[in-house]
């Protein structure tokens, strides 16, 4: 299906400690991300940035976007070679650096699958499937900035 799709959500900024942005120091970077149907994600700057480490930041949320993408875009590829997965695991990470001017960009985004299949005759074409996954990921495709894959493939029952 080839059409335009639109995207809307919410972003509350809640960090008012009463007086405003009045200095640096004088407000939370805490906020909150909302869409109608889903759980509100609670958000802030990264803790470097004088944000709430326990919540959700933009770096976080933009390198888990590229590796849930990669996921489903996965998931429908092995599909269409007649890969049955029964496991997938991304442990995802990225570098992001300061340019000394206040602002910065991400350096690079490498996500790390390990997938399972059912087997062993599968995992050529698994392997391959990151391939197109690569290719379809519309985050991937959106971004200026490397996505490597770093993937491995297991056989169910095998260690």
């Amino acid at each position: 299906m080839i059409g335009e799709h639109h995207y809307a959500l919410t972003t509350t900024w809640t960090g008012d400690r009463g007086t405003g942005t009045s200095g640096y120091r004088d407000y939370d970077r805490a906020g909150t991300i909302e869409i109608e149907g889903k759980p509100t994600l609670l958000a802030s700057s990264d803790k470097p940035f004088r944000g709430d480490p326990t919540r959700w930041n933009p770096e976080d949320l933009l390198v888990a976007a590229l590796s849930e993408c990669h996921l489903l875009s996965y998931l429908h590829a092995c599909v269409q070679a007649g890969v049955v997965v029964v496991a997938y695991r991304d442990e995802a990470s990225g570098v992001m650096v300061e340019d000394g001017r206040g602002g910065g960009a991400f350096r690079e985004v490498v996500l790390r699958p390990r997938v399972t299949v059912a087997d062993a005759s599968m995992t050529d074409a698994a392997t391959a499937a990151h391939e197109q996954a690569h290719e379809w990921c519309f985050i991937a495709n959106s971004v200026n900035f490397p996505v490597r894959v770093d993937s491995s493939v297991d056989v169910a029952g095998r260690r």
